[in-house]
């Protein structure tokens, strides 16, 4: 059998070598194009300021980790250090768009999570109060959430301890709802409230009638007082109404005053006709007239007095006996 002759060789590939000259240029400038992008990507090529943040330790923190305000990132860790003191230095850039955010009495927090996540955390209070400096140093506020496990374990077993002895049977606390459940009882007996205020049902029934005596009494008191109120305007009636005892007794005063003004000038002119009966007594005649003039006189006198008398001793309420007598 015979061997197949050979086809043609295929035509040769022109500028072989400047076409891969040029291929290999074009990588390497995607290449350095990816680095620079990169580098950008991460604000290299960005004007930054430094902070410097300092730690007891950085554990958990790495390079290239974020420190954020209000949940944005604006700070990027550059490295750590450690100082001479041994605490561990975070140099953190941050861009100059962002440093307008941190002022001279912001705080920061590193925060280790309880899964062993970092944050580092930025607080600004006073947004008026001084930019921060390039190169500030500032102390670090730590905080972990796993540090507190062994204390929060503590308290609540302590706690449940408490609970346990405050439900036990002898506890303070089933002694007091046993008074209680006893009071509610007692608000449900007969006297209510005030059995259980006062302990036991004779006391609450003894209260229970002085209050009903106290009643009567008050009501007796009320019935009194009413009558005292009648009498009373009886008696202003009496003594100062229109017919009362005080009115009549000022018309007996002025009539009084009357009669006796009648017996004054009665008496005066019994004066004149003695004086007269003096002075004629020579003439027996004339002065035995004139004298049984004077005792017609000075009896119709004593009779008008005596008619005076008697009628303020029937108006007068205290009056008593007065006896006039002729010698």
């Amino acid at each position: 059998m015979s061997k197949p002759q050979p086809g043609p060789a295929p035509p040769p590939v022109g500028n072989i070598e400047f076409k891969a000259t040029l291929l290999l240029l074009l990588l390497v400038a995607l290449l350095a194009g990816s680095v620079l992008y990169v580098m950008y990507a991460r604000g290299i090529f960005e004007a930054t300021q430094r902070l410097v943040l300092v730690a007891d330790d950085s554990e958990g923190v790495t390079v290239g980790m974020d420190m954020t305000f209000s949940g944005f990132p604006i700070g990027r860790v550059r490295r750590i250090e450690l100082a001479e003191d041994g605490s561990a230095r975070i140099v953190i850039d941050v861009p100059k768009k962002d440093a307008h955010w941190l002022r001279e009495s912001s705080v920061f927090t590193l925060v280790r999570g309880l899964v062993g996540n970092v944050a580092i955390r930025a607080y600004s209070g006073i947004l008026s109060d001084p930019p921060l400096p390039d190169g500030a140093v500032r102390r670090v506020l730590a905080g972990d959430a796993t540090a507190e496990i062994p204390q929060l374990v503590a308290a609540t077993r302590e706690l449940v301890r408490n609970l346990t002895a405050l439900s036990a049977a002898d506890s303070s606390l089933a002694g007091t709802l046993a008074n209680v459940r006893a009071a509610s009882e007692r608000l449900k007996g007969r006297h209510g409230a005030l059995g259980a205020l006062l302990g036991n049902d004779d006391d609450a029934k003894k209260l229970v009638a002085a209050l009903d005596r106290t009643n009567a009494l008050l009501a007796r008191l009320d019935s009194l007082a009413t009558r005292v109120d009648g009498v009373v305007a009886k008696a202003d009636a009496q003594i100062l109404g229109p017919d009362g005892l005080l009115p009549e007794t000022r018309a007996a005063v002025v009539q009084l005053n009357g009669a006796l003004a009648d017996a004054r000038n009665a008496l005066r002119q019994a004066d004149k006709l003695i004086a007269e009966a003096q002075a004629i007594a020579t003439n027996a005649k004339v002065a035995s007239a004139d004298l049984g003039d004077l005792r017609a006189e000075v009896e119709s006198s004593l009779r008008r007095v005596e008619q005076l008398v008697a009628e303020i001793n029937r108006r007068w309420p205290f009056a008593r006996d007065t006896e006039l007598k002729l010698k």
